[in-house]
């Protein structure tokens, strides 16, 4: 009997640790991933995760795709194709 507060204090703990060291910023990610999926339009400068610097030239909602314009010419990719991160960065407003 002396051993069960520990035990549930010490579970309780490992469930708090685990939400927010693992679960919530999974969540708060996939949640900037969405916003920043929808508020791309067109004429947007992007960064693929592959390293490529386009321009958006078409968005399609229905297959979750876009076609991104290149030196090269156009490109149709998946929206996960693009990295936030860079292309955040690219978009940063100078100083």
């Amino acid at each position: 009997m002396e051993g069960s507060i520990p035990n549930s204090v010490f579970l309780i703990a490992i469930i708090f640790i685990t939400y927010f060291f693992l679960i919530a910023p999974g969540l708060k990610q996939r949640k900037r991933e969405r916003q920043f999926n929808s508020n791309l339009k067109k004429g947007d400068r992007v960064i693929t995760k592959s390293g490529i610097h386009a321009k958006i030239a078409a968005i399609n909602d229905k297959d979750n795709t876009c076609v991104i314009e290149t030196l090269a010419g156009k490109i149709k990719i998946e929206r996960s194709a693009l990295s936030i991160e860079m292309s955040q960065k690219l978009n940063k407003p100078n100083k």
